[in-house]
């Protein structure tokens, strides 16, 4: 990939031995892992180690995931009705506060 490129890397912020013991046991037994977004330094390719500029200036390291990554987040497979209705409501709070 081309030095510039939007890209996301991964990091591993702590191993699950140097975790706190104030969190779930379950939580305990996994890395801290980060993912982050910014634009490549240097021109890399795909799993190796790279820094990265963020949009807040901040360069970051970590190994080079993918090249103009998107966003995938979702509710998942689960229908929520009431995520319908939250405009709806809101826009009805709003007349109600205006009159």
């Amino acid at each position: 990939m081309k030095k510039g490129t939007w890209v996301e890397i991964h990091d591993i912020i702590l191993k699950p031995e140097e975790r706190t013991g104030m969190i779930p046991e379950e939580t305990k037994k996994v890395p801290l892992e980060m993912r982050m977004k910014g634009y490549l330094l240097e021109e890399a390719e795909a799993g190796s180690r790279v820094k990265i500029e963020t949009l807040t200036g901040r360069i970051v390291e970590g190994t080079l995931l993918s090249e103009n990554p998107t966003y995938s987040h979702t509710y998942g497979e689960t229908f929520i009705p009431e995520l319908l209705a939250i405009g709806r409501d809101l826009r009805k709070m709003l007349e109600v506060d205006h009159e």
